[in-house]
């Protein structure tokens, strides 16, 4: 089986990154390891990250520090350059893996070894609905989130890349100094650019906090517009639909929706990101093999 390294950078998310490191530790297959990228934060991100780690001592959970710079986009590739595993798995310290993440990803790239990305359907682990949210991202990523020929487009809560690819690709990623770019796309587009292929798996879950709607729509719609100047970086390729235009349309309903939500779990004192894959983890049978 192909080793996974998980990556996940970290910027200012005491809030939410114990419950994502514990749901990359509680997998069906063990992740090779676990490296958490610290990119100077302010708040106790560190000393959650080190809260964890003394709670799991035996999980190959591994906290670096990227202190060079600030930006996503060398923290993301600090952490990559410093994995060892077969395949590099990248999501944001927010988000919950699905139990089995590492074995779906692994069986994926070793059962088709011309895929050199991967990347699959997410639903909001803060928000009601989640199956439905679920079936519409998948629909959403099946048929709109593609470059010009159908290829697949990579989505930076979701993804996860093969180490040699990287290596192929790591001196010609964009850094994107301005921050007006989508990462991942791009890194997409390199990835096509050297024909390397791009695959979807509906199995790769992931479930990721619904928080970039409670934002201003004059911010959501200049993040947004990131995949313009991303497709604009990158003149070769093109798209036939524009997967903004649905997350635009949505943006009303769960910007209205999301602090009511969010009012109704503090209310009941429910932390989502906990209880989300429980049932799953039930089902699945998983030992909590680190607390022995």
């Amino acid at each position: 089986m192909l080793r996974v390294s998980l990556i996940i950078p970290a910027y200012n998310e005491q809030e939410r990154i114990a419950d994502c490191l514990r749901n990359a530790i509680i997998q069906t297959v063990p992740a090779h390891e676990i490296l958490v990228v610290d990119n100077k934060s302010t708040d106790n991100t560190v000393q959650e990250v080190e809260r964890v780690m003394e709670q799991y001592p035996d999980a190959p959970v591994r906290l670096l520090h990227q202190n060079a710079e600030q930006g996503l986009v060398p923290t993301r590739n600090f952490g990559f350059d410093h994995a060892t595993g077969d395949v590099l798995g990248r999501f944001d310290a927010d988000c919950m893996l699905r139990p089995d993440w590492v074995e779906q990803v692994s069986a994926l790239f070793e059962h088709n070894p011309q895929a050199m990305g991967a990347t699959g359907p997410v639903t909001y682990y803060d928000m009601p609905a989640k199956q439905f949210s679920l079936r519409s991202d998948d629909s959403v990523r099946r048929h709109t989130f593609r470059a010009e020929h159908n290829e697949v487009l990579l989505f930076g809560s979701n993804m996860a890349i093969r180490a040699t690819a990287w290596q192929q690709i790591r001196t010609s990623v964009c850094r994107d100094e301005a921050d007006i770019m989508h990462e991942d796309i791009d890194l997409s587009l390199h990835l096509l650019s050297a024909d390397l292929a791009t695959v979807y798996s509906k199995h790769m879950v992931c479930s990721i906090s619904a928080r970039r709607m409670d934002t201003s729509f004059s911010s959501f719609i200049a993040y947004m517009k990131r995949f313009k100047h991303t497709f604009k970086a990158h003149p070769d390729h093109r798209r036939k639909r524009k997967s903004e235009h649905v997350l635009i349309a949505a943006y009303p309903a769960l910007h209205t929706l999301y602090p009511l939500y969010r009012k109704y779990l503090d209310h009941m004192d429910i932390n989502p990101a906990e209880r989300m894959w429980m049932r799953e983890r039930i089902n699945f049978d998983i030992d909590d093999q680190w607390f022995d």
